[in-house]
């Protein structure tokens, strides 16, 4: 049950959200194999003077389009957390035009017994949702 929170300037459309989202998602199950109801994503419009950044960070120039994406699930290899980022530049870039300038990822890995949703089947002795393929648990 991955959680992404995505904090922008506001003045965003409702289209560009969606499209950001939908970039999101699809890296996720492509990548971590979750399953594709297993969506939760929060948007946090902030105010101009509330999103404070520097123009160059890293040596690199940030616009007015920076945003930060704060992804939460469980425990992930260092290889797929690489996959993870690629496919989350490549379908932000496809999806909403989004260029790897114009985002900062940071993920957040807690325990899986740290979630819990009603609805979810837990296998109790992986700690997995039963819908999840063999493989994707193998790689989780």
């Amino acid at each position: 049950m991955p959680l992404i929170n995505i904090y922008l300037r506001q003045g965003t459309t409702p289209e560009h959200r969606r499209l950001i989202s939908e970039a999101l998602h699809k890296s996720m199950v492509d990548v971590l194999k979750i399953p594709q109801d297993d969506q939760f994503h929060v948007f946090h419009e902030v105010a101009p003077e509330n999103f404070v950044i520097q123009p160059v960070v890293f040596g690199i120039r940030r616009g007015e389009r920076t945003m930060f994406i704060q992804l939460a699930f469980n425990q992930r290899t260092p290889e797929q957390k690489n996959e993870l980022f690629q496919a989350i530049v490549a379908n932000l870039r496809l999806y909403a035009d989004v260029p790897e300038e114009d985002f900062m990822l940071v993920i957040q890995e807690t325990a899986r017994e740290n979630w819990w949703a009603a609805g979810r089947v837990v296998n109790p002795e992986t700690g997995y949702d039963e819908r999840m393929t063999a493989v994707a648990r193998d790689v989780a």
